[in-house]
């Protein structure tokens, strides 16, 4: 809990290998980064991962001087540590996203995927997404959608209560939620953010279609077909790439951090601890990641 908000915690669990490796979504992954590579830039100053769990999108980072992925875990960031290495250019953070420890304008290009049905209060947290992005910078944002083909058709058919018409999110499980495509745009208008481009993704994510046809081949299609999303989105995922208004802005130095707790300034590590020149707090850096969660 962190000013009043729930939070999803993956601290201890086997993200990994209870979800992605051997599970089946070997499709589902494929066409996610073939919408990535169409929606993200493939190059900048500094891009900033949010819920970036144990890395499995860091092939995207590879054209950036410096990337930071930030999440609740700690233990998703040790192993996303362990497939990266240290070598400085990725930073590794845990943090609440209602509170990210970093200044304004800090990046020029932010990335949020498979995080947002996690978060109950979505103003709050793009509102923090978007005071952490420079100028004209880049947001790419992925959100599973209540209106997808499926859906429509159980409650046509009334195989569900809910009808995925309605703009309200709907918490399927606890802490997971659908949005409908309207409210979310409507959100990231809220937050400033233009959405420039949708794609819609994982058309195919039928468990028949994908024990009949090899995942590459149902990602290719897909790919084909994301570029529908421009008009209408019916798919149970969709990307989006939304930008600010304003002139471009520089992204910050090379001090990035603030004080989670008061926003003061965090003058640098001394003995493996950042301390607010402001409110006194001190957070550590352990064994190579900065633990800013506020408990």
């Amino acid at each position: 809990m962190s000013d009043g908000h729930r939070i999803c915690n993956y601290e201890g669990t086997d993200y990994h290998g209870d979800f992605w490796r051997g599970r089946g979504r070997d499709y589902e992954d494929l066409a996610e980064r073939a919408a990535l590579r169409r929606l993200l830039p493939g190059r900048g100053r500094r891009l900033l991962d949010v819920g970036g769990a144990y890395g499995r999108l860091s092939e995207f980072y590879s054209g950036y001087q410096q990337v930071v992925i930030v999440d609740y875990s700690t233990s998703l960031l040790r192993e996303a540590q362990s497939r990266l290495g240290r070598d400085g250019r990725v930073i590794y953070v845990a943090a609440d996203v209602y509170a990210l420890p970093f200044v304004d304008a800090a990046f020029d290009v932010e990335m949020m995927v498979r995080v947002i049905h996690h978060m109950e209060d979505v103003p709050a947290a793009l509102a923090e997404v978007r005071r952490c992005l420079a100028g004209a910078g880049v947001f790419v944002l992925e959100f599973a959608n209540k209106r997808h083909l499926k859906s429509i058709l159980r409650w046509l058919l009334r195989r569900q209560r809910w009808s995925p018409f309605d703009p309200a999110p709907y918490e399927f499980v606890e802490m997971n939620f659908d949005f409908h495509p309207a409210w979310m745009r409507a959100r990231l208008a809220e937050a400033a953010f233009h959405v420039k481009q949708c794609r819609t993704v994982s058309h195919f994510r039928l468990p028949l279609l994908k024990r009949l046809v090899p995942a590459a081949a149902l990602a290719a299609l897909d790919g084909l077909l994301q570029p529908t999303g421009a008009w209408c989105q019916l798919t149970p995922s969709v990307f989006c790439r939304a930008v600010l208004d304003g002139p471009r802005v520089p992204a910050a130095g090379a001090l990035i951090f603030r004080c989670p707790a008061c926003s003061g300034p965090l003058p640098g590590a001394e003995s493996q601890v950042l301390a607010c020149g402001r409110c006194g707090r001190e957070w550590p850096i352990e064994d190579g990641i900065y633990n800013f969660k506020v408990l």
